[in-house]
């Protein structure tokens, strides 16, 4: 019990008892605290001590709010024989059209993805999002489910400024690139998707990471890049060949084993982008 300024009615003390606040001298109930902040769990209960259940979730078709009907090793006979039944008919409801069939495969299918990648949570759930814009526009027509799980994670990282090249997207992805392309190209024609160029500063530290480069290369490409930058010189090109076109500069003037195809292969561009870049740096 502890007190809390003062009573509005007769100046009297107030306290604080349990869920309320009332007055010492007249008994006016000023504040009610209907929250109980204790423990939902018995002293006995010690194996389920849950508060709440799953969070709800946009990357599931019916937002993580559906049912279950659990498992008991107390049933026997005939009542296991009917809760089995109930069980498989319960399972057959959840999905309700074939369109909520295609939301379930796709949504697993960026689940893996963003999981494949190390994506954070916040890629996923705006992907299924998106997708379920598409699905909507009927998109889908004609096109590969994969395709677009695809092609809206790769959507949300270029909106994002997340750095993850298509050849990154495509190595984890049950489609092929022609149909990630395809799936990417309808999203940002109909739905008019915000996207923007991907800061090259973005691929620095993966892809030293990747070729093995120590940091000091990595802090010269970053210098690099500000100075391309300012010169004008990356301006409309692709952004991970430039990060590797900075990273193969500064390895070169550090005297560092980095050959062109290694830089190239790990940007998804070909040697002669990334020497183009490279002969513009050094200009």
């Amino acid at each position: 019990m502890k007190s809390s300024g003062g009573c509005p009615e007769c100046n009297g003390r107030l306290v604080a008892v349990d869920e309320e606040t009332a007055c010492n001298g007249c008994g006016l109930v000023v504040e009610t605290d209907e929250i109980d902040r204790g423990p939902e769990w018995r002293s006995f209960e010690r194996e389920t001590r849950e508060r709440t259940g799953a969070p709800l979730t946009r990357s599931r078709h019916d937002r993580g709010l559906s049912t279950e009907i659990g498992r008991s090793t107390r049933l026997t006979g005939r009542k296991r024989r009917l809760f089995a039944r109930l069980r498989r008919q319960h399972t057959r409801t959840q999905i309700a059209s074939k369109a909520e069939r295609n939301r379930v495969y796709a949504f697993t299918e960026i689940r893996r993805q963003v999981c494949a990648l190390g994506l954070p949570d916040s890629v996923r759930d705006r992907a299924c999002v998106l997708f379920e814009s598409a699905q909507d526009a009927d998109l889908l027509r004609g096109r590969s489910l994969e395709g677009f799980a695809a092609a809206t994670i790769y959507a949300v990282c270029r909106t994002d400024g997340v750095s993850r090249t298509l050849a990154e997207i495509v190595a984890v992805a049950k489609a092929s690139r022609d149909e990630l392309t395809a799936a990417y190209d309808a999203l940002n024609r109909d739905l008019g998707l915000p996207t923007g160029p991907i800061d090259p500063t973005e691929y620095l530290a993966r892809f030293a990471s990747q070729l093995n480069l120590p940091h000091g290369v990595e802090a010269r490409a970053r210098e690099l890049v500000a100075e391309g930058r300012d010169r004008g010189v990356i301006s409309g090109r692709n952004p991970s060949g430039v990060a590797a076109a900075c990273l193969y500069t500064a390895a070169a003037e550090t005297d560092h084993g980095l050959t062109q195809q290694a830089a190239a292969e790990i940007a998804d561009v070909t040697p002669v982008t990334l020497r183009v870049t490279y002969q513009k740096l050094r200009a």
